[in-house]
């Protein structure tokens, strides 16, 4: 077995940091308050929900603007939208890079802003939309002159989504929309809201859930509140739909098959969320190794302990046995159809993100009062990864995927 990179990536990577060190760190330098120990107030407006400032978020489309026209934005999109037609093992490898230089303009946790874009949004709509959808939406995507959340987990359902109560009744030439949503990502910037609702069919049955592209500003939408997250700042919305009614033409996908939409979304995260993970880890650890080099305790270097040691020695395995997982993983998404490669990705995001919390907590231990400060990247790495743990298929529901697969039940 080959286990080398496609060629082509050394250079990529080389040319990349050029960029960053010529356009986003002078930039991010400017705006340093937003990367120090400052960085949670400075990023968080507190007294309009918690949200994020608006001039953080200016500074944050500057940098894409940049990378956009340097060439980087797009990178992972089809030559069709303007992009590399950068594969998944690329974007793999782009985005572990990126996360392994810590925190930055050039790649932030907080919410997946980077100078090479993940644009599952344009995926979806690629796979699924009309033409008139296409033309309507996808350059807006990419630019940021649209922006869609998404709402599918529930004040009841989360993992279990083919649960969901919101409801779209057909009327004349559109649909009626009940429900509410939970943690609805975004939408506190978010020009529309993809709303996942049932059409048809029964609780707990796939089929009869459309997905429907609602704009935040229609009548019988409302957001009461944002939840307060163990990462600030929170753009995690509660959503309240009465009587939302949408045109027959704001449905995404084919009627009562929505949750295929929602799969795509998913499976393009999944990946480079893992190669986020793995990437943030390995800035762990090697923080904690460079520590314990320099630290001088009872006369001799941390490093010299075993106590010290072997924790990282196991880290490091861990990592590197990750980081195969993830680029075979990931080679298997651009051989395969998603559906059919689910759970190698699987495997690799719940490892991927476990690993990266267990690295920042090694990491704060061996650096001891300094490594639980703000003035080290530590807690800022474990707030945000911890919550993927969680989010868009908890560690749990990952695991049964590799399940249903290992022991041949359920669907493929």
């Amino acid at each position: 077995m080959d286990f080398s990179l496609p060629e082509h990536l050394p250079g990529l990577l080389a040319e990349m940091d050029q960029f960053i060190d010529a356009e986003i760190k002078p930039l991010e330098r400017e705006h340093i308050q937003y990367f120090d120990h400052r960085r949670e107030n400075a990023r968080t407006d507190w007294d309009n929900g918690g949200i994020p400032r608006r001039e953080w978020e200016d500074l944050l489309g500057e940098m894409r603007r940049r990378a956009d026209k340097a060439g980087w934005l797009r990178y992972g999109l089809p030559s069709q939208f303007g992009g590399r037609d950068g594969s998944n093992i690329d974007m793999a490898v782009i985005r572990e890079h990126l996360a392994h230089k810590g925190l930055g303009l050039h790649n932030d946790l907080q919410d997946e802003s980077s100078i090479v874009g993940n644009f599952p949004q344009v995926i979806m709509m690629d796979r699924f939309g009309t033409e008139s959808q296409k033309k309507e939406w996808t350059e807006a995507l990419i630019t940021g002159e649209r922006s869609m959340a998404f709402g599918l987990t529930e004040p009841n359902h989360g993992s279990d989504a083919t649960w969901l109560e919101t409801t779209a009744v057909k009327d004349g030439d559109g649909w009626i929309i009940n429900g509410a949503k939970r943690f609805n990502t975004g939408v506190h910037r978010a020009t529309h809201d993809l709303v996942f609702a049932r059409t048809s069919g029964e609780p707990g049955q796939a089929r009869g859930i459309s997905a429907f592209l609602v704009p935040c500003d229609s009548p019988g939408f409302t957001v009461p509140y944002y939840w307060w997250t163990f990462n600030m700042p929170t753009d995690h919305g509660e959503v309240e739909l009465k009587d939302v009614r949408v045109p027959d033409d704001a449905v995404l996908g084919e009627v009562d098959r929505g949750l295929e939409v929602g799969q795509t979304f998913l499976h393009e995260n999944r990946i480079r969320q893992a190669a986020s993970s793995l990437g943030a880890a390995q800035y762990c650890i090697d923080r904690a190794v460079a520590y314990a080099g320099e630290r001088i305790v009872f006369g001799k270097p941390l490093a010299v302990n075993q106590a010290v040691q072997w924790p990282l020695v196991e880290l490091q395995t861990e990592a590197q046995m990750v980081r195969l997982l993830v680029y075979y993983a990931a080679t298997q998404l651009d051989a395969n159809h998603h559906m059919e490669v689910s759970d190698k990705v699987s495997m690799a995001n719940y490892r991927a993100n476990r690993l990266v919390c267990e690295a920042a907590d090694r990491a704060m231990q061996v650096l001891g009062g300094i490594g639980y400060s703000r003035h080290e990247q530590l807690e800022h790495i474990y707030r945000h990864h911890r919550r993927y743990r969680i989010t868009e298929g908890a560690e749990e529901i990952q695991i049964r995927r590799v399940a249903q697969r290992l022991f041949k039940f359920g669907k493929r």
